[in-house]
């Protein structure tokens, strides 16, 4: 690239997150969240989002297709779910952990205002549901990072 930086699109196309047991994630997913798989195979299930594809792969399968010497476990993320208005990120708390969530933070109010609570998946993924006045959420569900 004769020592240029290759510009690349601002883009995040596919997130997957390694499960221990499909089936546990699948009810948290589909029954939890709501989210209609649009592909099913033994080791995973894809769910078409607004503008990017979500995953969870069997964690051994994941582990095999990127040739990782041993097994990862990482909980040095956080996944966000925003809502629009501060009076459904409780009930939807509540309701996630209806379907093998397990709170980690009830709602409360973020310093830099909102709502926002956290909720762990069966796998401990953490997810902070979110309303945050600041972030509009478009007619097709997409968020803009916002003041």
């Amino acid at each position: 690239m004769n020592g240029r930086v290759m510009n690349m699109r601002q883009l995040i196309s596919l997130v997957t997150l390694g499960v221990d047991d499909l089936a546990r994630s699948r009810r948290f997913y589909v029954d939890g969240f709501g989210w209609k798989p649009v592909f099913e195979a033994p080791h995973i299930v894809f769910y078409q989002m607004n503008g990017l594809v979500f995953s969870t792969w069997l964690r051994t399968a994941l582990d095999e297709e990127t040739k990782r010497s041993s097994p990862v476990k990482s909980a040095g993320f956080t996944l966000a779910h925003s809502v629009e208005s501060r009076g459904q990120v409780q009930p939807i708390l509540d309701h996630l952990a209806k379907f093998g969530g397990r709170i980690l933070r009830p709602a409360s109010e973020p310093p830099h205002g909102g709502m926002r609570g956290l909720v762990a998946d069966p796998d401990e993924h953490a997810w902070e549901i979110a309303w945050n006045p600041a972030w509009p959420i478009d007619a097709q569900g997409r968020v803009r990072f916002g003041t």
